[in-house]
């Protein structure tokens, strides 16, 4: 991933945590990687033309001429955050039938290649926000369905690795792009486990509904961010805890507690 080999020169100094809020010092923070801290937008648009010209060469080839409409990428992206799967988006951008079974296939081959993977960006405000919680005695603790080494190579790069307890992550290349939530829910529930987490301690931050289902499966409130997969009208229909804009926000918000928040179960 092309970026920065360690944190922004702007960094900002904060405390070494001496005068860290009561509440926040016993806090443990649950927090995704793509969406809240990666922003995957470039990658996941230039995925989409690769493979729409990909399939358009593949079908050239075998003289056959696709007439396609490219979405723009702010058509896209609605679509993505609305959760419409790859088969719609590649049917409202001119393919049918099994055209739309070679895009969906190519797209998922090569959405984790290197020169797709560089175009993945630092949320803005992100290293703000990580340090501001580390500086206040919370636990941070990322849950992601990315590779594991993958997400751990990343954060060395920009210089937070050192500010999480636990990585937490897949041994695969499939699960996040895919967006499973089953899968979020078991590395939620082994690294609750293995770090021994109560749910009254606790907060998951994350983007989609995989985030949400996990932490309410846990008894774990949950914050929705609106700067990565999904939109904030998608997301209210799960009802997550709260729904702020980004990972500082969410920061912020979590620093401003006095009490643990109970999450009703039913």
């Amino acid at each position: 991933m092309k970026g920065s080999t360690s944190a922004d020169s702007n960094f900002p100094l904060f405390s070494d945590g001496s005068d860290a809020l009561p509440f926040a010092s016993g806090m443990t923070v649950f927090c995704d990687f793509d969406g809240p801290i990666i922003d995957v937008s470039e990658r996941y648009y230039s995925t989409y033309q690769l493979g729409l010209a990909d399939t358009e060469a593949s079908y050239k080839d075998q003289g056959i001429c696709l007439h396609l409409q490219t979405l723009t990428q702010e058509q896209f992206w609605q679509m993505k955050q609305a959760r419409l799967p790859d088969i719609e988006i590649a049917m409202r951008s001119g393919l049918q039938g099994e055209q739309v079974d070679a895009f969906v296939r190519r797209v998922s081959q090569i959405v984790n290649e290197p020169n797709l993977l560089h175009k993945d960006r630092l949320q803005p405000g992100v290293q703000w926000a990580l340090a501001l919680l580390h500086s206040q005695g919370v636990r941070l603790v990322l849950v992601t369905l990315r590779r594991q080494t993958q997400a751990t190579q990343i954060l060395e790069n920009y210089g937070l690795a050192n500010l999480f307890s636990c990585i937490q992550g897949t041994g695969d290349d499939q699960s996040a792009y895919h967006n499973y939530s089953e899968v979020k829910k078991q590395l939620l529930a082994e690294v609750m486990a293995q770090q021994n987490v109560l749910p009254a301690s606790a907060w998951m931050i994350g983007d989609t509904e995989a985030d949400i289902l996990a932490g309410q499966a846990l008894e774990i409130p949950t914050i929705a961010l609106t700067c990565g997969l999904r939109s904030r009208f998608y997301l209210q229909q799960f009802q997550p805890t709260r729904i702020t804009s980004d990972l500082l926000s969410a920061a912020h918000y979590l620093l401003g507690c006095t009490q643990p928040i109970a999450v009703q179960t039913t």
